[in-house]
């Protein structure tokens, strides 16, 4: 397997609201490249948008920017503006996998690279997928719980949507590994569509029926944190670690938040999702595929491995380590480690 190469850059992003583009004068010069953030309600994904327009600078890029808003038709939307202003290479997240599929084909048809960022199109072709395994991030959050839990009692699990790969991934995993390595913890699936309150009305109603419930798995810290920690309070059980009471929580996403809430005690462990990353790298491919490169499958020089995930369809799964106080549980990383991208964004 070939090694890829190296790829000096920096980081990412322009804060947009709405659904109309803007352009990112940074790079003037070089490539025009349409970025589109799929949503500004996040604390994850208004980390991913900081990063963007350091990082095409760094590249020589001229971005085009639009926020989708998690409304794949608006994604479309912008996708089209964006074709109209001449760019030649898309990057996007989009948070429905499968509706995504027409516009992909339009793209293909135009010859306009395109990158998706931590979601994968579930048909469709796009140059590169830049994201973390999301698999593990179940199996990570279930070896947390069962672990704690001593592989006995009620977790709350609040998914995303389930129309997104990524929701799939990490619910299956979590499910599947809780079944096999801890059939004795009863998992309550609650679908939430990435929607914070959503969340805690299902997550209220879920304690109300299970006053016993010892552990909750957010799928995602950005939407899920704070609902979550309120929710936790007005029912009095946000304690202590050290309380018998204490209500073990794994989260998705590495934001600064979390990691501070890590460190108060408020929740107990989290999966840096690299936002940082997903923006370096992402931006690397399409200018990448603009320039007429190519890669193969295999480890990179970046601590990642491109993956075959169907004929034709690469993926980049970068690192994304388990985020706990201490750092003592097996494969985790302390929380004021400062290599860890949320403890260095201002």
């Amino acid at each position: 397997m070939k090694r890829i190469a190296t790829a000096v850059l920096a980081a990412v992003a322009l804060v947009v609201t709405g659904c109309g583009t803007s352009t990112d004068k940074a790079g003037s010069g070089g490539s025009v490249v349409g970025v589109d953030y799929p949503r500004s309600d996040s604390d994850f994904w208004n980390s991913y948008i900081k990063y963007a327009p350091e990082q095409a600078k760094a590249l020589g890029l001229d971005l085009k920017t639009s926020n989708s808003e998690n409304d794949v038709a608006k994604l479309a939307a912008n996708i089209q503006a964006l074709i109209s202003q001449g760019v030649k290479g898309v990057v996007m997240a989009p948070q429905d996998t499968a509706a995504i599929a027409p516009t992909l084909d339009q793209l293909k048809a135009k010859k306009i690279p395109v990158v998706t960022v931590d979601t994968r199109p579930d048909v469709g072709d796009v140059f590169m997928v830049v994201r973390a395994d999301n698999r593990a991030y179940g199996t990570k959050a279930c070896q947390f719980l069962g672990k704690k839990l001593e592989g006995k009692g009620k977790v709350a699990m609040l998914q995303g949507d389930l129309a997104s790969i990524n929701g799939r991934d990490r619910t299956e995993a979590f499910n599947d590994c809780m079944k096999k390595d801890f059939p004795n913890v009863q998992v309550i699936g609650l679908a939430t569509d990435w929607k914070g309150d959503v969340a805690a009305n299902k997550l209220q109603t879920t304690i109300a029926a299970n006053p016993d419930l010892k552990g909750i798995y957010m799928q995602a810290g950005g939407v899920f944190l704070n609902p979550t920690i309120q929710v936790l309070k007005q029912k009095g059980m946000l304690v202590p670690p050290s309380d018998p009471k204490h209500v073990f929580i794994v989260s998705n996403d590495g934001i600064p938040q979390e990691l501070k809430a890590i460190a108060d005690g408020d929740i107990d462990a989290t999966v840096s999702q690299p936002a940082d990353l997903y923006a370096k790298w992402a931006l690397f491919y399409v200018k990448a595929a603009i320039d007429g490169k190519t890669f193969q499958l295999g480890a990179t020089d970046h601590d990642s491995t491109i993956v075959g995930v169907r004929p034709g369809l690469m993926e980049d799964q970068l690192p994304a380590p388990l985020v706990t106080k201490d750092g003592s549980f097996p494969g985790s990383k302390k929380s004021d480690d400062p290599a860890l991208w949320g403890n260095q964004i201002k």
